[in-house]
């Protein structure tokens, strides 16, 4: 499923002798391939860097299009992964410092007026960042949508810069090197690899709102049981009377 600013539905591009890339794309994607090829590595670590800060530029597709541009001899393939990766990087660094600024304190207080949330949930929400925050961050900047977000708890929580600079850099590398190889490899055939990114993209965020919808659910059945408890031990009270006393 193609990714939200994707303007080429047809894989199979045909560049003539001497053309540029971006003339036989529209849209974003022309727009991408165009400022590739001014700027060369250094605007694919902006794209990247946009992509951080604005999720709907997605690197699902900024990615293969700098492995095509690559291809077409535009600028060397080793120096878009490591722009890449430094762009990647610079935005999370940003949203690090976003999370460290608001801190845990500000943002508990927000959720806890938020519908269904409490503070238990809050804690919770902590507790599993604390135990597991380390594998969040490096796995995380493979997945859409967590790839941003979640450097701003893990700022919130006070990761080390240098833990944080260390998990960020190897899972960006990672997935950067993935889809800037792959664009390049499969050249005017780039599309295939969006396509496919899409479909990851289009599971995870059904995962995301199945997940959501579940506790939802969970938390209006819980304090309707809560409430219903209460009923039931007020009723019980009414019924005995002063210390406990029965009308007898």
């Amino acid at each position: 499923m193609p990714t939200l600013f994707s303007t080429v539905q047809c894989a199979d591009l045909r560049l003539s002798a001497g053309s540029s890339a971006a003339d036989n794309l529209s849209g974003f994607s022309g727009w991408a391939v165009t400022l590739m090829e001014t700027l060369g590595p250094i605007g694919v670590g902006f794209l990247v860097f946009l992509d951080n800060i604005f999720p709907p530029i997605p690197s699902e597709l900024v990615l293969p299009l700098a492995g095509f541009t690559a291809s077409q001899g535009s600028m060397s393939i080793v120096l878009a992964i490591v722009l890449a990766t430094v762009g990647s990087v610079v935005g999370a660094v940003i949203l690090w410092a976003l999370g460290k600024w608001i801190g845990l304190e500000r943002i508990a207080r927000i959720a806890v007026k938020m519908p269904l949330v409490d503070v238990d949930d809050v804690h919770k929400t902590v507790g599993w960042f604390d135990k597991h925050g380390d594998k969040a961050v490096f796995f995380g900047r493979m997945v859409p949508i967590f790839r941003s977000l979640i450097s701003i708890p893990a700022g919130m929580r006070n990761m080390s810069i240098v833990k944080f600079l260390v998990l960020t850099t190897a899972g960006s590398a990672i997935w950067n090197t993935i889809l800037i190889v792959a664009g390049f490899y499969l050249g005017e055939n780039w599309s295939i690899v969006e396509t496919y990114a899409g479909y990851f993209q289009t599971l995870v965020i059904v995962a995301v709102l199945v997940f959501v919808a579940v506790w939802i659910v969970f938390k209006i059945r819980k304090r309707r049981k809560a409430k219903a408890a209460g009923r039931t031990e007020f009723s019980r009270d009414s019924t005995e009377g002063p210390a406990g006393l029965s009308g007898d």
